[in-house]
């Protein structure tokens, strides 16, 4: 196996100091032009390439951010990436992608490799199972600054940035009480972060705040892929009485409903409406197109991606670090899928 070159093959190649390479390759003053051009020469000839952890732990930063994302297939997370990386390449930093898949065990290997890579901070999103925040404590405690955007916690005392679910929901809600529906199912997760406990607040509160019924029935948790938003819509068929709208706390659970509906011949919207929560890229293109709730993940990408290099300015001159909760105000997309007034005689 091929030896990696070091600052003393380059130093001995030249026939002067490893201190000299090295001072050279930093671009230190001290160093002629001259000798600089035959260091980088004699880098790139040999291959030379320069370890990143020992130069984090001689100079205290590595420019590298860690950014873990429970996937990175969802097109919300990839665009939330996107944001972040903009922000994060107009100052020279580049960052590492890691997915947890929603498993504790995974997020933690993955904060632990992370330090290891002596990264200057961590931006994440935690992960469904993560109840325990211990390993996030740990690169706090080693003086690593985190921010969390979208899925958040306040058990962490760290920045954060998210939408306003509860608004998102509500506004979804009230959208189909407007466009006459009065029986409406809700799709949710069993795993009670704060972005399905703040939608399904926000469910509830539109039907109180409208005078329609709650009905527990109509509230079904599953992990709202698509195949959890079929078995979800089949089950509400066996009722006595359907409900003639849903809102699902993701795209893909009412894609799944949407599935359901059209094999069963039940017409969208005329008698069951549709609205998800993400504005994935396929809503726009079902058929009839799918209302939506749009999370501004460029948005939350660019924010999120401000707030930590303001924060790790902060803390590099020493500066009080005042935590800063961030919320941004969702936008319902209204498309065919709930448009129920605009076809009236035509049931």
């Amino acid at each position: 196996m091929a030896t990696k070159t070091t600052i003393h093959d380059i130093a001995s190649f030249l026939n002067i100091t490893a201190s000299t390479v090295s001072r050279a390759l930093n671009n230190n003053p001290r160093i002629s032009e001259n000798t600089r051009k035959a260091v980088l020469k004699a880098a790139k000839q040999l291959n030379y390439q320069p370890n990143n952890i020992a130069a984090a732990l001689r100079n205290g930063k590595s420019n590298l951010i860690g950014v873990i994302v429970p996937t990175a297939d969802r097109a919300f997370f990839a665009s939330v990436v996107r944001g972040i990386e903009e922000v994060a390449n107009e100052l020279d930093y580049k960052i590492i992608i890691c997915q947890s898949y929603d498993d504790y065990n995974k997020e933690i290997q993955t904060v632990e490799a992370l330090a290891n890579a002596r990264v200057d901070g961590v931006i994440a999103s935690i992960g469904k199972e993560t109840l325990n925040f211990e390993h996030y404590n740990a690169l706090l405690n080693k003086g690593i600054p985190i921010v969390l955007f979208d899925r958040t916690t306040d058990q962490l005392a760290v920045n954060q940035v998210m939408i306003d679910d509860y608004e998102g929901a509500y506004e979804a809600v009230s959208h189909l009480i407007s466009e006459g529906c009065k029986r409406i199912a809700h799709f949710t997760s069993p795993i009670k972060i704060s972005i399905y406990k703040e939608r399904l607040r926000g469910y509830t509160d539109a039907l109180k705040d409208h005078g329609v019924p709650f009905d527990q029935d109509l509230v079904l948790e599953s992990n709202l892929q698509l195949e959890d938003g079929r078995q979800s819509m089949l089950q509400l068929l066996e009722l006595r009485e359907i409900p003639d709208a849903i809102f699902s706390a993701s795209d893909y659970g009412a894609m799944g409903a949407m599935q359901v509906l059209k094999e069963k011949n039940i017409k969208i919207p005329q008698q069951v409406a549709l609205v998800g929560f993400a504005n994935e890229p396929f809503t726009s293109f079902t058929d009839p197109t799918l209302t939506t709730v749009d999370q501004l993940s460029l948005t939350m990408g660019h924010v999120t991606g401000k707030l930590f290099f303001d924060q790790l300015n902060s803390q590099d001159k020493n500066g009080p670090q005042r935590m800063q909760k961030t919320i941004l105000k969702p936008k319902l997309i209204v498309r065919q899928s709930s448009l129920r007034s605009s076809l009236e005689g035509s049931y």
